[in-house]
């Protein structure tokens, strides 16, 4: 399965999920919506009922007027601690997936400057370097050819191969940039003078695009993120 994965005009859905990542927080997102639309009609239902039972123009419902009522008031409390308990579950385990990494094959630096992202492969390269170099500009409009995207296509693109375990480190040589794949489930902070990380698995090929998500100039909105994932064979 090969695919160009970017977001479409109007688009309010997730796009698709290439990691197992990003797969389980769509899952999870999917679970915690049917809970919150339950809690949403059910507390619309109660205020619906008070504001109708209590308004002046009613005048043939009888209320019990109370001020307490103990068994009431544990029921309101122990109800919505063992929801919070009930997604309380699922979430931590997603996050502990998230942080996991499982022994990398693959290590890859990304480096967020004004305004462009610089790459470095620490596991290729000759024998004197040890590493390859990658820099990565957003495609100027007047060099876009077609079927490439406006704003998201930039003059490399971060190849990775699918079906092996990444280790990705991100930092930055200047301001603070995040470095956001939407379809990868990633969304890491680079900071200057500090290494974050962070785990990809591709589970099949083809190009992602993202942007970078923190605010970091006058040119933040320019600054696009282009993933490639092949396969081991074409990657090696």
């Amino acid at each position: 399965m090969y695919q160009l994965d970017a977001a479409s005009s109007w688009q309010i859905l997730f796009q698709d999920p290439a990691t197992p990542v990003m797969e389980g927080i769509i899952d999870f997102h999917h679970d915690i919506m049917v809970l919150l639309i339950f809690v949403v009609f059910f507390v619309l239902f109660f205020i619906t009922s008070i504001i109708y039972n209590f308004s002046s123009f009613n005048t043939k419902s009888t209320i019990n007027r109370f001020s307490h009522n103990t068994d009431l008031e544990i029921a309101w409390t122990i109800i919505p601690a063992a929801v919070l308990f009930a997604i309380a579950a699922p979430s931590f385990a997603l996050l502990y997936s998230i942080d996991e990494l499982v022994s990398p094959s693959i290590t890859f630096k990304a480096i967020g400057h004004q305004w462009y992202c610089h790459y470095e492969y620490s596991d290729i390269g000759s024998l004197d370097t040890n590493t390859l170099n990658l820099e990565c500009y957003m495609v100027q409009m007047d060099d876009l050819t077609k079927g490439l995207y406006r704003l998201l296509e930039t003059t490399s693109r971060l190849v990775l191969p699918t079906g092996v375990h990444i280790r990705a480190l991100f930092t930055s040589a200047d301001v603070l940039h995040s470095w956001a794949v939407p379809s990868l489930g990633v969304k890491v902070d680079s900071c200057p003078g500090r290494l974050n990380q962070a785990g990809l698995f591709f589970k099949w090929d083809g190009v992602f695009y993202g942007q970078c998500s923190d605010i970091c100039g006058v040119n933040h909105g320019f600054m696009p993120i282009v993933v490639e994932a092949v396969s081991l064979k074409e990657y090696a």
